[in-house]
C-alpha cells in the first residue's frame, strides 16, 4: 500500500509514493527510487520486493502527476537533482539509499556530486550518457536522427528509430547511419503520424540528460558508495556500452544484473524483465559494505 503525496516548490509540484512503513519504523533508511522520463508507476513491481523497507518512488517534474510551473518543457539534470533533494528531505533527509534507472540514474549521479549526504549508496543502472563512450560524436548522431524521425514522422517513426538505436550491437558505424529508415509496423507500432512532438524521451527536451557529463571529481570525493549497474543482456547495446564506460570513468567496473534495460519491470510498460531476480540482485548489492569507488582495476570491466 502506498501514501502519494504531494511536494510544492516554487517550480513544481513533485508527486512522490510512500510504499512500505514509515521511515520512523523502518530499521533500514529508505530506499529511493529514480527514472527519467519514466514516472513512479514503473517502479511498481520492483518496490514490491523491498515490503520491509520504506520504498519511494516520484515523478520527475512536467511528468505523470508532478506539474511544472518554471515555464521550461527541458528536462536538466541538475535541475531534477534538486527535486529529488527536496523530495529526501521531505521524508525525513538523507542518508538514503538510491536506485536510478536510465535518465534517472543521470539523475542520481547529478545529485551525489552536489548533495553527497543525501545518499548513502547509489547504484546507477545504465545510465544514456554520450559522452563517455569512445564513439560519442556517432552516438550523438545517432540520438539526433531519433529525434529527426519523431519530428518528420510522429511518434511511431521516432519509436521504431529510438528502438533501432538502442538495440544495435556495438559501436554506431557507417553501416548504422547506411540503414533505411526503421519501420514502426515492424516493431507493432502504427506508422500514422499521431500529431505529437512533446514526447520526453523521442523530442530534445531530454537532450540535457543524455548530453550530461558526469563531474567524477565530485563522485570521487563523495562518502556515497556509488556502483554502476549494467543488465548482463544490454552489454554489447548502447546503455550497456554507456555503463560500462561510465564506471570506468569512475575507475570501477560495472556490476552485472539480471535482464536488460527495464529488467527490473513487471511489465508495467509491456516490457518484462527478470524483477524478482533482479531485486534479489540489488538487495544483495545495496548490503555490501564499503565504498564503491574502488579505484581502477584490470580487465574484465564487470563484477
Amino acid at each position: 500500500m502506498a501514501t502519494t503525496n504531494i511536494l510544492e516548490t516554487p517550480e513544481a509540484d513533485l508527486a512522490y509514493d510512500v510504499h512500505g512503513p514509515a521511515p520512523a519504523e523502518s530499521e533500514q533508511p529508505p530506499l529511493v527510487m529514480v527514472g527519467q522520463p519514466m514516472a513512479a508507476e514503473g517502479f511498481a513491481t520492483l518496490a514490491s520486493f523491498f515490503p520491509e523497507r520504506t520504498v519511494v518512488t516520484y515523478d520527475p517534474r512536467g511528468i505523470g502527476r508532478s506539474v511544472r510551473k518554471d515555464g521550461r518543457v527541458a528536462h536538466e539534470p541538475g535541475v531534477q537533482a534538486r527535486d529529488v533533494h527536496a523530495v529526501i528531505g521531505a521524508v525525513g533527509g538523507g542518508a538514503v539509499d538510491l536506485f536510478g534507472s536510465s535518465g534517472g540514474a543521470v539523475t542520481a549521479l547529478a545529485l551525489v556530486a552536489a548533495c553527497p549526504d543525501d545518499v548513502r549508496t547509489l547504484v546507477a543502472h545504465e545510465p544514456p550518457l554520450l559522452s563517455v563512450v569512445p564513439d560519442a560524436a556517432a552516438a550523438e548522431r545517432a540520438r539526433n536522427a531519433v529525434t529527426e524521425a519523431y519530428l518528420a514522422g510522429g511518434s511511431g517513426a521516432g519509436m521504431a528509430a529510438f528502438i533501432g538505436m538502442t538495440s544495435w550491437p556495438g559501436e554506431y558505424t557507417d553501416e548504422y547511419f547506411a540503414q533505411p529508415p526503421a519501420d514502426p509496423v515492424r516493431f507493432g507500432m502504427s506508422a500514422e503520424d499521431d500529431g505529437r512532438r512533446d514526447d520526453p524521451l523521442l523530442s530534445d527536451r531530454s537532450w540535457a540528460v543524455s548530453g550530461y557529463r558526469p563531474d567524477a571529481d565530485a563522485l570521487a570525493a563523495a562518502a556515497t558508495r556509488v556502483v554502476i549497474a549494467v543488465g548482463e543482456e544490454s552489454l554489447t547495446v548502447f546503455t550497456g556500452r554507456t555503463a560500462v564506460a561510465t564506471a570506468e570513468l569512475l575507475g570501477q567496473r560495472a556490476t552485472v544484473f539480471p535482464s536488460h534495460h527495464g529488467g527490473f519491470m513487471g511489465g508495467e510498460f509491456g516490457y518484462a524483465g527478470q524483477p524478482e531476480a533482479f531485486a534479489a540482485r540489488l538487495r544483495e548489492v545495496l548490503g555490501r559494505e564499503g565504498r564503491g569507488n574502488p579505484g581502477k582495476r584490470p580487465n574484465p570491466p564487470f563484477d
